[in-house]
């Protein structure tokens, strides 16, 4: 079982949330703030954050952006607020996924396990070579043209998902069960935001992925 640090400044979502978490017999500690959050971020006690957006004294956008300086740790991001451009900023600030208020209890763990399963698992021993790009799956990283990219967790998983099963043309829905690792409630549009950092992070390289017009992605090298 996983280790949550729940964030928020309303402590009724702190206690539905331990409430649920528990109950599926993960341990839970809570963070009233930003600036709480990362202090208790940076003990690397914890396995995923869910992290409100909209708290006193630091933003979670905030906070994500500073915690992801010293950690890659999973993020959920919680906002009473369900407009693209929160997503957007969520993703950008390195959150691996976004749910709305009022959420269900049962769905959240269920992403919980999900990004904690796929990041696990996402491993492998050997290394991919193509034109100004390799991809070491055991050490997680990723060079362009020589360098090093800094990549959020879930693009880490969208790249090592898509180079393992590069040629094969692959479907929003595939992509989304396979990476967010749950049957997906939302519009698509989550997965097209998280293509389109990923591409922006590989540079020169972003030719690699192919859009598939109607149907998805293809990676190509």
């Amino acid at each position: 079982m996983y280790k949550i640090l729940v964030v928020d400044d309303e402590a009724g979502i702190r206690e539905i949330v331990k409430k649920y978490a528990t109950f599926e017999g993960h341990t839970v500690g809570e963070a009233a703030d930003g600036i709480e959050a990362i202090e208790k971020a940076k003990s690397g006690n914890y396995d995923i954050i869910i992290m409100d957006i909209m708290m006193p004294e630091l933003d979670g956008f905030s906070s994500v952006r500073e915690i992801r300086k010293f950690s890659d740790i999973p993020v959920i991001m919680l906002s009473a607020r369900g407009e693209s451009y929160d997503k957007i900023h969520g993703f950008e600030s390195g959150a691996d996924d976004y749910v709305t208020k009022p959420f269900s209890p049962k769905e959240l763990m269920l992403r919980v396990n999900a990004i904690l399963s796929r990041s696990k698992s996402v491993s492998s021993k050997d290394i991919f070579e193509a034109p100004n790009l390799k991809v070491d799956f055991s050490a997680r990283k990723v060079y362009v043209q020589g360098q090093e990219v800094d990549l959020s967790p879930k693009e880490y998983e969208l790249l090592f998902y898509m180079v393992k099963n590069r040629g094969i043309a692959l479907s929003r829905e595939k992509i989304l069960s396979e990476v967010w690792g749950y049957d997906f409630y939302g519009d698509d549009r989550t997965l097209d935001t998280h293509i389109k950092l990923l591409r922006k992070s590989l540079g020169v390289c972003s030719e690699y992925i192919v859009t598939l017009r109607g149907m998805g992605y293809r990676f190509e090298a």
